[in-house]
This record gives C-alpha cells, structure tokens and sequence, in this order.
C-alpha cells in the first residue's frame, strides 16, 4: 500500500480513498482530480462485459436518478464509465482489476468479467454512501482521481450460510448474496440439511422436504427449497461472480432424513423430527446398499442443478458412527461426488479417510494444530481456513449479544481480525491454503436482521483476510477504515453490531483524539475514573483492574461515553 495507509483517522475519515474494504494493493491518489457522475455519463462495455455494466447500470439509476445507458465501448474511453476486458497489468491475474479515475472518465480494466465486478464493488465505495440508496438523492456524485492496482491473496473467499437449523426463504437468502457482493466473497455455501431440517426437493426422495423440512429449531413450520428455487439462487449469485456450493452433511447431521425414511436406519425404524440444536447422535446406516442409493440420488440431482465444481459432504461430528464405519462409509460416498463430476469439500475430518490430493478440507477447529489437515496439506491437499473461534459468524460478539452461541468463545472484531490464514495452523504454510470462509450457523438466527447483526462488521473483516495483502494488516487502520463503511450500511438498511471497538463514522465530523488517559491493564480504577481505548472514551461503574473496556458488553465494569 501506499503511504495513504498512514494517514491520521480524521483524514481516513474524509476520504473515501483510504476508507476501502478490503484495502486494495496498491494505491496511487490524484490530488485534487475528481470525476463527477452526471445526467449525461454513459457506461460503456465490451460485450463479455455487459451483465457488469448492467450492474452497474442499476445499482446507480436508483440513487442517481439518470439514465446511465450501457453500450459497447468503441476506442479509447474518453468520457464516462468504461468495463474492459484489455489492458490490465499483469498483476492483476484472473480476479483482479485495474481501476484509474480521471476527470474525464473512470476505466476499469481486467482479464476476466469477474476481475471487472471486483473493481465495480471498489467503484461503488468511492462514490459516496448516498449512492447505496433504493431512492433517488441530490448527489453530487463524485469518484477521487486515483490508479487502483488490485488482486486477491486468495482465490477462494466464501460464506456459508445455514437454511437447516432455522430456514431462510429466497429472498432473504439472496439479500445476504447481495451483501456478500460487496465484500468481494466468490463462493457461498449453502449447508441445506442437518438434524433439524432438510431444505431442498429431491425428486427421488421426496418425504425428504415434506416432511423432513417440515420444521426447524424451536419447533417452527420450517421450509425447503423447490428445484426451482434453489436454480433461482445459483444463477443470482452466478450474476454476482459468486459460486454456489451446496451442501449436504453425511454420515452424521441426518436426523432429518433419517426421520423421513424408515430405512435410512439399520432398525429400519424412523426416529422422530428433532426441534433441538444437539448434534453427535445420528448416523446414516453405513451396511444397507440403500444409504449409498440415497446418497447416489441426491448428489445426482443436486449436482445437476449447481454448475460450479464443489459439492460439500459435511462429514464432521459423527460420533455416532465408529472410525472403522466412517472409512467405509468415505470410501463409497467420495467417488459417488467424483461420478457426477464434482471436487469433494467436507469439514476438515473427512480427509483423513483419503489420499486424494484434490479433496478439500475445511477446518473448522479451535486449535492450531491439527494432525489430520497438516498430513493432508503435506500431501498436497489445499485448506479452506474456518476456525470456529474466529471465523464462525454466529459466535457471540460478548457476553451480552442477545443472539448466537459461544461454545468456541467470544468473537468481538478485532479478534476476528487478527489471525492470518496463511500461518494459523502449523504445518499448513500459505502455498497450502486455498482461502478463507466465514460460516453463519443459524441455531439462533430467524430472520434476514439477525443474518446481519451476526454478520456485520465481520464479513467485511473476513473479507478483508481473504483478499489484502497480508503486508497491510494492522488493526488500528482497519478499524478506521471500516468504521467508514457504516454509512453504507445504514443507506441499505444492514442491521450492524455498532462494535465499540470501532470508530463508527456516524455522518458527523470526524472523531477527535481522546483527551483522556488511555487505559492500562495493569492499573487499577475506581468507581468514576474516566479513561479513552479504541477512540471511545470510558468511565469506571465500580472497582476493576485488568477488564478491558468494550469487552463485556453492558454488565461489563466500563460504561461506554462514545467516541471521543
């Protein structure tokens, strides 16, 4: 990065050039260059390239209220918007993009139309946060001259969401694709079957959805996707440049189809829906030729409708099925995902069953060191990051967030923040790790708000993880600059946890330097005492030493004063 990342919090608050999540590789600011957005701007495309421009197009028509046509882009751009697929460096590889504002026009190049909508999410953090809105508005609508260079660290960067624990219809799951957009996330994963709920019609089981998505945790009326439906979402997020990789979770997490087929069981006998959240307790019968028909169908039918490459199996928390039945049941189920011509994904304990190289674990664990997935990236497999104890999105912020779990520990977001990818489980160097994934359980989360609460701020911060360069991490800038993001979110209506770990940019003046003493570990307050951390000023309710303020939430010791 260049020295704009160095700048004071009140600059960075002020411009939009050092407020972008994730911070691109390079920046080059022009100074006093902008390029302003009018009635008469045109976008302009090469033709591989117009489902970007339309994009584009209709995202800014709402807020803008101009007409903003879309055409092929004829010559060197000398005006408006230009989305062309020639001409960028070759840094930028298959998913990055070349983004230069002068006054007369903004060009975005890139090798592929996916490098291209990457750039257009930067563009539209460069307007101002106004141009989020789904109503017209004044404006001026104006872009900072600058040259944006700019690729991923990794290739992979997904978000899982859960529909089984509690289901999420199609709009509220394209809601959250929308948001995932912005971000620069590339692969959604959608886990749609578990012990509470099974989300999707299989034609050749079909009790399968009607009566194993017949309810939810807490006793709900459930629901499950048509074919239809869950085509609908692969080609909204396809629109988006984001892969849709489905899920379904074997030989544990079962109940559901367990419960709507009788001889999924070795007692041929269906046990009752569960409502509950416990997991650990079912397992397909591992002996009956049926279990492997099961499996044979669904893939096939589910694989027929997803046309990106993965299919994920699940595979964690089968203690109810033995070690020697799990390696049987991996060894008939792996080459039924390779038969329908897809890449096997599962949680991370499923690859201890193979020596395929192309298999994917994801590791979900809480520790650093695991035997299984450091053997398999010996081997050659690449990792997926998903430790639960940062990147899970349902985990509790503190003590006091009314939703979510914390089985694996609080997640406030600067702890979500600092851990890097590429050395987080020994063994596993960064040439072995494929990127990161944030998963959102839905256990507690009922509606599109909750996703968001959960979600917000720390999408973005995973975001930032998969795609900035590792040499730009540092927390006291990135709090800043995705405190700036919060007028975004609040122009498109995104319920946020407003951390106060971050300085939130509320529409006023910039934030001022605390006056205050800023907090010790080691001293000790009193009742009263008044001290600045994280640029929020803080006042003692009663006797402490060593609580850290914004850390318990409200029963914690520090009332929190606002920013400074």
């Amino acid at each position: 990065m260049t020295a704009a990342l160095s700048v004071s919090a009140q600059s960075q608050a002020a411009q939009p050039l050092q407020s972008l999540v994730p911070v691109p590789v390079s920046v080059q600011a022009r100074t006093g260059v902008t390029h302003t957005l009018t009635a008469a701007t045109k976008i302009y495309t090469t033709p591989a390239a117009r489902d970007v421009g339309n994009f584009l197009a209709e995202i800014l028509r709402r807020s803008t209220g101009y007409p903003l046509p879309v055409s092929d882009a004829v010559g060197a751009p000398t005006n408006g918007i230009s989305l062309l697929l020639s001409g960028a460096p070759g840094p930028v590889g298959q998913q990055g993009y070349q983004l230069d504002s002068a006054t007369n026009a903004v060009v975005l190049r890139a090798n592929t139309s996916e490098g291209l909508f990457a750039g257009v999410q930067t563009l539209r953090q460069l307007l101002p946060a106004a141009a989020e809105s789904a109503t017209t508005q004044p404006g001026p609508w104006t872009v900072p001259g600058a040259l944006i260079v700019d690729y991923p660290r990794f290739s992979y960067r997904g978000a899982m969401l859960d529909v089984a624990r509690h289901f999420h219809p199609v709009a509220s799951v394209k809601r959250y694709i929308d948001q995932l957009a912005l971000y620069k996330i590339n692969y959604f994963h959608l886990h749609l079957s578990d012990d509470q709920g099974w989300r999707i019609v299989i034609d050749s089981w079909p009790r399968l959805a009607t009566y194993g998505g017949s309810t939810q945790v807490g006793g709900g009326p459930g629901g499950y996707f048509t074919k239809a439906q869950y085509s609908e979402i692969v080609q909204y997020a396809a629109a988006r440049k984001i892969t849709v990789i489905p899920e379904i979770d074997m030989p544990g997490h079962t109940n559901a189809a367990q419960a709507s087929y009788a001889e999924l069981n070795c007692n041929n006998q269906a046990p009752p829906l569960r409502t509950d959240i416990e997991v650990g307790y079912s397992s397909l019968c591992v002996n009956k030729d049926i279990t492997y028909q099961f499996i044979d169908d669904v893939v096939r039918e589910i694989a027929a409708l997803t046309p990106g490459p993965y299919f994920h199996i699940g595979g964690d928390e089968a203690h109810a099925t033995s070690d020697a039945d799990y390696q049987a049941f991996m060894d008939r189920a792996l080459p039924i995902v390779k038969k329908y011509g897809k890449t096997v994904l599962g949680w991370h304990e499923f690859v201890k069953t193979t020596t395929d190289t192309t298999a994917i674990p994801q590791y979900w664990g809480t520790s650093t060191s695991n035997a299984v997935v450091q053997a398999a990236a010996a081997r050659g497999n690449k990792v997926i990051m998903s430790p639960a104890n940062k990147a899970y999105l349902d985990m509790k912020y503190n003590a006091s967030t009314p939703l979510g779990l914390s089985w694996a520990g609080y997640i406030e977001v600067q702890t979500a923040y600092e851990w890097n990818p590429g050395t987080h489980v020994s063994g596993v160097p960064e040439s072995a790790v494929r990127g990161i994934e944030a998963p959102l359980w839905t256990e507690t989360i009922v509606t599109s708000r909750d996703i968001e609460f959960m979600a917000f701020p720390r999408l973005a911060v995973h975001a930032e993880l998969g795609w900035s360069p590792w040499s730009t991490h540092n927390w006291d800038q990135f709090k800043v600059r995705l405190g700036n993001q919060a007028p975004r979110w609040t122009t498109q209506g995104i319920n946020f946890y407003a951390s106060p770990q971050v300085p939130w940019d509320t529409g006023g003046p910039p934030p001022g330097q605390c006056s205050q003493p800023a907090w010790e570990r080691s001293k000790v307050y009193n009742g009263g005492d008044v001290v600045s951390h994280n640029g929020h000023k803080w006042t003692a309710k009663w006797w402490t030493q060593g609580e850290e303020p914004g850390t318990t939430g409200q029963w914690g010791v520090w009332r929190d004063d606002g920013v400074c």
